[in-house]
């Protein structure tokens, strides 16, 4: 973000049951607080938690309905093992999908590996706020973010009511 926008909230959430037990470094939460705040974010939560739907749903709505942070960006979660429920509890959270950001991900990432057509993270609208699930491991989150993040900030505008013309570049 230039210094000619506006500074939006952010909160990172992994979801990974050892991370949570402190059993594994979160190596990609520790990346995206670090991505997201020298890109201008003001970091305003970050948390680790269990990849249990039920939590993941509380988990996300606690954050856009009470804490009203303006993007939310998990890791974690999105692919087809049993405890792999982010997309589900996304389901249940989302008002509104931008299937548009999450096609473009794993269009970008399917050029590097094949195995990205198993991921099912989604992106999504509650209320002001905007959801962006990422994969786990800290090589993806990384490719993924990097694909989103430039507009980010117009879709954000946008959500919030911005009028500016999304044609424009």
């Amino acid at each position: 973000m230039d210094n000619q926008q506006e500074q939006y909230s952010c909160a990172v959430l992994t979801l990974s049951d050892k991370g949570s037990r402190g059993e594994r470094e979160d190596t990609s939460g520790e990346f995206l607080k670090k991505t997201l705040t020298e890109a201008g974010f003001i970091l305003q939560s970050y948390e680790i938690i269990p990849d249990r739907k039920e939590i993941i749903i509380q988990s996300l709505k606690d954050l856009v309905d009470n804490k009203r942070i303006t993007l939310i960006v998990t890791t974690g979660g999105t692919g087809v093992s049993p405890t792999d429920v982010t997309p589900e509890a996304m389901e249940e959270v989302v008002e509104k999908e931008v299937p548009g950001m999450a096609e473009a991900m794993r269009a970008a990432s399917l050029l590097k590996t094949n195995r990205a057509m198993l991921s099912r993270g989604k992106v999504g609208i509650r209320g002001m706020s905007l959801i962006i699930n990422l994969p786990g491991s800290l090589k993806a989150a990384r490719e993924n973010l990097e694909v989103v993040l430039p507009v980010i900030p117009h879709a954000l505008e946008k959500i919030l009511g911005g009028t500016s013309d999304c044609g424009a570049e």
